[in-house]
This record gives C-alpha cells, sequence and structure tokens, in this order.
C-alpha cells in the first residue's frame, strides 16, 4: 500500500533510471498514481532540476525528463570495487531485475561481535574521526549537545532531503529557528522537517536512551506525526503490505512474523557493542525489514546517531549525502543481500559530518554549565506555567520549581526561566513538549506577565 504523502524523488529517480531517454509529465505521473496533483508534481521537477537531481529538454508537451549526469557531490564519495558493482547491478531496468522477497538468511547469518559489517580497520578510523577533540570523560551526549542548534538545522534538512524534501538549508534555518514557513512550499515538507526537529530533541535530551523498540517506535511516532493516510499507523508495527517504488523487492506483509523479527533485530542491534557497527547494523535492517507503514528511512538514519551519543561520538547529519547513491546503496540490500556500497556512503556521510561538527565545536562559546545542569528543571517549570495558564512572576516561577532545585540555586533558576521564555516561539516550542497553539493560548491569556 502506498501512502500519499509518500516521498516522490525516490521513485522518479528509480523509474527514470530504466528510461535513460526521459519521460513526460504524463507517464511520470502514472507511475506516482496521480500523486501529488499535476500543478505539485511540476513545481516539484522544477525544484529537482534545480537541485541538479534532474534535467528536461523540450517544451510542453513535448517536454521530457531525465536523469542528470553524476553531480559533483556524487564523484566525492569513493566507492569500493563491490560497490560499484553493486550499483551496476541495480541500475538494470526494472523488468531485467528479478523479484525478491525478504531473505530471513542475511539475519540469520549475523552474529553480534563476531560479525562485522564494517572491517576492524575501519572501525578504528571512523574512532579516530568521531572521537577528535573530544573529552573522552564528557557525559553521553555532550557532543550532540554542544552542537544541537546546528545538528537540529543540519540534520533535520539532510534527512528530508533525502526523501526528496525541496526544502533549502536556508528554509529550514528560517523553520527551526524562528518558526517562518517557506514560501510555496506544501504543508507536507513543513510537517517533515518540524518532525526531524522534534525527534532529534528526543534523541539528544535524555542521554539514557538505548537502542530498544521502545525508542525506535517512539522516533517513529514523532517522524510520521501527521504525515500517514492513517494516523493509527504512526509509532506502531504496520498490519497492511507495502511496496518499494522503483524497486522488485517485496517486503515482508505477515504482521505477526513482522513484529517477530522486528523484536530480533532491535534486540540484536543492542548485543552489538561497537557504537559504529551498531549504527551501521541499523542502517541496513530497519529499511530492509520495512517495519513501519512509512517513514522506514527516517527512522533508521536518526537511530543510527543513539550509539553515536551515547559513546559522545560526533554525530551523523548526512549532510551533502547525494539521494541517488543512497538510494541505490539500500536498493542493494533490498535487492542483494549486498551492504558494501551503502557502507561506502556510511563512511564519507561519517566523514563529512566530522569535518563539519569539530570545527564547528571548536568555535563554540562554552556552554552554560548551569542551564545543562537543570535543563529537565526548566523545561519543567516552562511546561507547567503555559499549560497552567499561570503569569510569569516570582511568585508562579518558585510555584513550579522542582524540588530537586536547591534553595541556594533558586534565583539563578527563576533568572533563567525568564531568559527560557524570552527566546520561547511557537517554532521552538516544541523543546520543552508544548505545541504552538498552546503557547498561543497562553500568551493571549497572559499578554503582559512576559517581562
Amino acid at each position: 500500500m502506498k501512502s500519499t504523502h509518500a516521498p516522490f524523488l525516490e521513485q522518479v529517480i528509480a523509474t527514470l533510471r530504466q528510461h535513460p531517454d526521459g519521460l513526460g509529465l504524463e507517464a511520470l505521473s502514472a507511475v506516482l498514481d496521480g500523486q501529488p496533483a499535476r500543478r505539485t508534481l511540476q513545481r516539484r521537477l522544477a525544484e529537482w532540476i534545480q537541485q541538479g537531481h534532474l534535467v528536461a529538454a523540450g517544451t510542453q508537451r513535448s517536454r521530457r525528463y531525465r536523469l542528470s549526469p553524476a553531480q559533483p557531490s556524487e564523484a566525492r564519495i569513493p566507492l569500493s570495487p563491490e560497490g560499484q558493482v553493486i550499483r551496476d547491478a541495480i541500475s538494470q531496468p526494472l523488468h531485467l531485475r528479478t523479484p525478491v522477497a525478504y531473505q530471513p538468511a542475511l539475519l540469520e547469518a549475523y552474529v553480534p561481535n563476531h560479525t562485522h559489517y564494517l572491517p576492524d580497520a575501519l572501525r578504528a578510523q571512523l574512532h579516530l574521526m568521531g572521537r577528535a577533540r573530544v573529552d573522552a570523560r564528557a557525559p553521553a551526549g555532550t557532543f550532540a549537545r554542544d552542537i544541537l542548534n546546528r545538528l537540529l538545522i543540519d540534520l533535520s534538512w539532510a534527512s528530508s532531503r533525502l526523501e526528496g524534501n525541496t526544502y533549502t538549508r536556508l528554509d529550514t534555518e528560517q523553520l527551526i529557528e524562528h518558526g517562518q514557513v517557506a514560501e510555496g512550499k506544501d504543508a507536507f515538507e513543513t510537517q517533515m522537517i518540524l518532525n526531524h526537529k522534534a525527534a532529534i530533541e528526543y534523541l539528544v535530551g535524555d542521554d539514557r536512551l538505548t537502542t530498544d523498540t521502545g525508542t525506535v517506535i517512539a522516533l517513529h511516532a514523532l517522524l510520521s506525526d501527521g504525515l500517514l493516510s492513517d494516523p493509527l499507523a504512526g509509532g506502531r508495527v504496520r498490519w497492511r503490505a507495502v511496496d518499494i517504488g522503483g524497486s522488485v523487492y517485496r517486503p515482508i506483509a505477515l504482521p505477526q512474523r513482522l513484529e517477530e523479527l522486528f523484536g530480533i533485530v532491535m534486540a540484536m542491534a543492542a548485543d552489538i557493542t561497537d557504537p559504529f557497527e551498531q549504527a551501521f547494523f541499523l542502517m541496513v535492517h530497519l529499511p530492509y525489514l520495512q517495519p513501519f507503514e512509512d517513514v522506514n528511512k527516517r527512522v533508521s538514519r536518526l537511530a543510527a546517531n543513539i550509539p553515536l551519543m551515547r559513546h559522545n561520538l560526533c554525530p551523523l547529519s548526512f549532510i551533502d549525502v547525494p539521494a541517488t547513491v543512497y538510494v541505490d546503496g539500500l536498493l542493494g540490500v533490498y535487492e542483494l543481500q549486498r551492504i558494501e556500497l551503502l557502507r561506502d556512503v556510511f563512511v564519507w556521510a561519517y566523514e563529512r559530518s566530522c569535518q563539519q561538527y569539530v570545527a564547528v565545536r571548536q568555535q563554540l562559546v562554552p556552554p552554560d554549565t548551569f542551564r545543562l545542569r537543570f535543563r529537565k528543571e526548566l523545561g519543567t517549570a516552562v511546561k507547567a506555567i503555559v499549560q497552567g495558564g499561570l503569569p510569569l512572576d516570582d511568585t508562579r516561577i518558585a510555584q513550579v520549581t522542582p524540588d530537586t532545585v536547591p534553595e541556594a540555586d533558586r534565583p539563578r533558576f527563576a533568572r533563567q526561566v525568564r531568559e527560557e521564555f524570552a527566546s520561547l516561539h511557537e517554532g521552538n516550542a516544541v523543546r520543552f513538549g508544548l505545541g504552538a497553539l498552546e503557547l498561543a493560548a497562553w500568551r493571549a491569556e497572559a499578554p503582559r506577565t512576559v517581562q
């Protein structure tokens, strides 16, 4: 079953790969089952041309769309010989590729801490990159929290872009930091960005998170919010069959078997001790299993960051990763049960992230240790004031201050609460578990309380 809200770029790329001479608008619309609407599809095609995914020739009815030649960003990803073989294989027209169902043997052949998708030397290299200029004694998640503002923008934008989202990085920054919706973008794309923001804040905000079923299901609930045709499908293992656009792979349809395998995948992931091996295992097996009706790839990309954050390693933002080679890497897993091309993408993407964030971290103003120390208590106080419809005065702040804040720290805590409200707006209210409408209602009821 295809969701009417499913991302479309991947399907278009896969279809055009089978038609090197290109296809017209009507043919592409038929491939997408008429979704999105014709005018929306025209706009998206124009944006994908601007982004370098496609080229077009002809005018009006004769206009045909083709895949663009490999862009410089793709060329920068060095492919292993095995990766190139995989890419060549899945580049064959769809009718020449053999339909294949889910192969349990790929999972059965993996023994945590004995089987390694990432060889020893490669894992050692990744550890060196990820720990560069990091205090090994710092608490879990410190690196990610230090660069949180930048990570929210980069990961929300890059992960959404891999789904065909046409928000630019600047658009994403304006939305996340100022609540400003980009002109001409549909609500689906905006919601996708905001869902990423909420999910990343969830990951960074709780350093006790582990790679278990509950965490992954929570990620799906956050990432799929408002994007599924069936709202009940969010945050639960699917009970419907799904297909993969542009692929001959057919995921498992039986709900009981799917739930069983999902539990096995997560249990095996939890047993893996190396954070990079664990991250990549999740990037392979969550999309391959397709445990959810949609949003599986987004879940896998954010879930891959959990072990990195827990070990205080540089996070993985997927910045600059070209959609075509990433999709090809997944198709190699789906259709060939081969991981080498996706591994090439993973390694390149992580190196790129490290280059970005080590430099960013060096330029940062030292974090406010007081705010870090009481971040949960601050969240509790802000939420209590807004949801309780309380004025922002010293009496009410004192009433909602948690008992875990020592008496000596309470005056400074109260000042910090006021600072949080000074920078609070509808676009970032989710940091405190608040909805935009809740905050707007509080401001309307008590407009003179903020000092």
